[in-house]
């Protein structure tokens, strides 16, 4: 991704803004995407060298279908010595699983495994269990909820995050910004899925940290030619308490 070098070579625009509200249910004009309270963040780490990992991947694509839910791929790095190199895997996803695991303290990286809004994990592949994280979490009234927009506008994207809940407690919120392939097909020659054809939606291409939210309304202007790659549609920005951390925010944007 060439957002680390736009970094350093754009000045980005953050500014005071006032308070805005939640989205609503309805379609951005600018992105074509539905817009709606997001209540759920899916990151399924997977990986094409894991034989039990196809039916999670079938999972996330039935979950991406609800627009109240951002799922995302990640496929890791640490199966290809079984004999089949990952051609969408990156060792950053790797790391971020691993962060996770130390953030919980329980160590458990596993594929396929969903990490539920940055504080659940459960076998990816588990409808039930991951439908029933989201909602209960999604009702926990201790977590901040960043009022968040995201869209494209000409050739810059905007991002808008809105001010604290002074009645709930704050921590300082890293603001991620990912990259995404909308689908893709492999067909896997070697190791344990060899001689099957793999589809994965949602594949996160690069995340990179943009920026620190620290409770008070902001904006970010980014050039879209400094996120654009050439095999990716969309873009997601998460807003999760430290660097790994409950996810309190959510919202895509598109990149065409």
């Amino acid at each position: 991704m060439r957002l680390p070098t736009a970094l350093l070579s754009f000045l980005f625009a953050i500014v005071a803004v006032p308070a805005f509200a939640q989205t609503e249910a309805t379609t951005d004009p600018a992105t074509g995407l539905p817009k709606v309270p997001i209540r759920g963040v899916v990151e399924l780490f997977t990986s094409q060298g894991c034989s039990s990992c196809p039916p999670a991947d079938a999972l996330l694509k039935t979950l991406s279908e609800d627009p109240s839910i951002v799922a995302l791929t990640l496929p890791v790095d640490y199966w290809d010595y079984l004999g089949w190199k990952d051609t969408f895997a990156s060792p950053r996803n790797s790391e971020r699983q691993k962060n996770y695991a130390k953030v919980r303290g329980d160590g458990a990286i596993y594929t396929p495994q969903a990490v539920v809004n940055g504080t659940v994990h459960v076998n990816g592949a588990a409808k039930g269990e991951i439908l029933s994280a989201i909602e209960k979490i999604s009702k926990d009234e201790t977590l901040q909820r960043v009022p968040l927009r995201f869209w494209q506008e000409r050739n810059t994207l905007h991002i808008q995050l809105g001010p604290a809940d002074p009645q709930k407690p704050m921590h300082e919120a890293t603001i991620w910004m990912a990259v995404v392939q909308s689908s893709g097909a492999i067909n896997v020659k070697d190791g344990e899925n060899g001689g099957k054809t793999l589809t994965y939606t949602n594949i996160v291409h690069e995340m990179a940290p943009i920026g620190l939210w620290r409770g008070q309304p902001m904006e970010i202007l980014i050039p879209r030619a400094a996120v654009m790659l050439a095999e990716t549609q969309k873009s997601v920005v998460l807003i999760q308490e430290g660097r790994a951390g409950p996810i309190i925010g959510a919202a895509w944007a598109g990149l065409w």
